[in-house]
C-alpha cells in the first residue's frame, strides 16, 4: 500500500507543470522567509517541501536569491496596487489619507507574511533597504496629495516628498506594532494616525524652526 501511495504521489508531481511547479517554489519560499528571513531560509528546505531536489529549483530560479526577489517584488506590487487603487477613489485629500492608511492596514492584515517579509531589516537579494523601498515608493503615492494641498495653503510644495515619507513611515511603523497586537480594528487605528496627520498639518507654521537652540551649537 506505502509503495502505491508513493508512486501516486510521484506521479502527481510529474504532472505538475513548469509554471504550476514554480508557483508552488514561491509559495513556499514565502512562507519560510516570512518564518526565518533571508538568510533562515534555504534551497534545502524549499527542495524538501515541494518534493523535488535542488537542481529543479535552481532550474526555476537561479538559486534563494531569484525566488526572494520575485516574492519581494509580487508584495510590493501587490500592497503599491492596493494603495494606488484607495487614492483614486477619491478627490478629497482628506479621504485619500484615509484611504491609503486603510490600504495599508488591510494588506498588514490580510498579507502578513508579505508584510514580515517587506519589513524585514535587509533585502538581502539586492543588498538595498526592503522597508526604506517600501516607504519610499508609498511615499511617491501620496507625495502628489501633499503637494497639492501645500500649493493650496501657502506653503512649499517642494517640501511634500519629506512630509510624504515622514507620513508613510508613520503608518508603516504603526502596521508593524499593530501586525502583533492586531487591536484596535483597524479603521481605527486609520482614523487616529490620520487625526494626528491631518490635523499636525493643518497648523503647520510655514517657516517651521527649532524652539530654541541646542547647547552644543
Amino acid at each position: 500500500m506505502g509503495a502505491v501511495s508513493e508512486q501516486t504521489s510521484r506521479s502527481r508531481k510529474e504532472r505538475m507543470t513548469g509554471r504550476q511547479r514554480r508557483e508552488q517554489l514561491l509559495d513556499i519560499g514565502r512562507r519560510l522567509f516570512a518564518d526565518r528571513g533571508y538568510e533562515g531560509a534555504s534551497i534545502e528546505e524549499i527542495a524538501a517541501r515541494a518534493g523535488v531536489t535542488r537542481p529543479v529549483v535552481y532550474e526555476h530560479f537561479g538559486g534563494k536569491e531569484g525566488i526572494y526577489a520575485v516574492v519581494v517584488d509580487r508584495e510590493m506590487q501587490a500592497l503599491l496596487s492596493m494603495v494606488s487603487t484607495a487614492i483614486a477613489d477619491s478627490d478629497d485629500a482628506r479621504a485619500q489619507l484615509e484611504g491609503a492608511a486603510l490600504a495599508l492596514l488591510r494588506y498588514v492584515e490580510e498579507r502578513s507574511d508579505g508584510f514580515r517579509i517587506l519589513t524585514r531589516d535587509s533585502h538581502a537579494a539586492s543588498g538595498t533597504g526592503s522597508f526604506a523601498s517600501l516607504i519610499s515608493e508609498l511615499a511617491s503615492r501620496v507625495e502628489h496629495v501633499l503637494a497639492e494641498q501645500f500649493r493650496s495653503r501657502g506653503y512649499d510644495p517642494k517640501l511634500a516628498p519629506l512630509y510624504a515619507q515622514s507620513l508613510v513611515g508613520m503608518v508603516a511603523l504603526t502596521g508593524q506594532w499593530w501586525l502583533e497586537v492586531r487591536k484596535p480594528k483597524r479603521e481605527v487605528v486609520a482614523a487616529h494616525l490620520v487625526n494626528l496627520a491631518w490635523n499636525g498639518l493643518s497648523h503647520m507654521d510655514k517657516k517651521p524652526g527649532l524652539s530654541r537652540k541646542r547647547k552644543d551649537e
